[in-house]
């Protein structure tokens, strides 16, 4: 399982004219299905005017189909999600959503025209787009005598974890958050610091 992977940084939006035609594709990060649909309608009412707001989103890790979807927006069928749909599933980058807009110029491109300038338009906005990885992390309650505050503090840094929260009372408690393929050797670390007497809880 991918844990950590690309994922758009910020919305990014080209724009190219073919015979006459104007092609607008905005990229975003859309890390759920509610943020996918939820981009897809806030663009379509951006550009309520458009002949066509075309869509094709890929929520997940870069290449998963668990959660896709696409529309031609009465465009012919096949010639504008699916090609998008494609370039995203190719693009190595995942929690990604992608909309083009096309106002119809008045010349008709064919088939092959059409596809080439939904999938070209997705193309030429990933060259565009700014990227960050995405970690996928988990938290852990954390409990341990006083004397072993110090030496674990000392051990976060090597397992990119983070203290949330803490608590002082009879002995430490603290919430830590760290990447999800670093828990095993992190708990591996704290029994070798601690010989069992510190507590781990997912």
């Amino acid at each position: 399982m991918t844990t950590r992977y690309p994922i758009p940084a910020s919305e990014t939006r080209t724009e190219e004219i073919i015979l006459r035609s104007r092609f607008i594709t905005t990229l975003a990060a859309v890390g759920t299905l509610a943020e996918a649909r939820a981009f897809v309608a806030r663009v379509r009412t951006e550009f309520a005017d458009a002949s066509h707001n075309c869509w094709a989103y890929v929520v997940g890790a870069p290449g998963s189909t668990a959660q896709i979807g696409m529309s031609d927006d009465g465009e012919p069928a096949g010639v504008a999600g699916k090609p998008m749909l494609q370039v995203l599933l190719g693009s190595g980058v995942g929690d990604i959503g992608a909309v083009v807009t096309r106002y119809f110029g008045g010349v008709k491109l064919g088939t092959g025209g059409l596809v080439r300038a939904y999938s070209g338009g997705v193309k030429a906005a990933l060259l565009q787009l700014p990227l960050l990885e995405k970690v996928e992390r988990v938290l852990l309650h954390v409990t341990l005598p006083y004397r072993l505050y110090q030496p674990l503090a000392r051990l976060l840094p090597a397992f990119e974890a983070e203290v949330i929260e803490s608590q002082f009372a009879a002995e430490v408690t603290l919430s830590v958050s760290l990447p999800v393929e670093q828990v095993n050797d992190w708990r591996d670390a704290l029994r070798e610091l601690s010989a069992g007497a510190i507590q781990v809880v997912e």
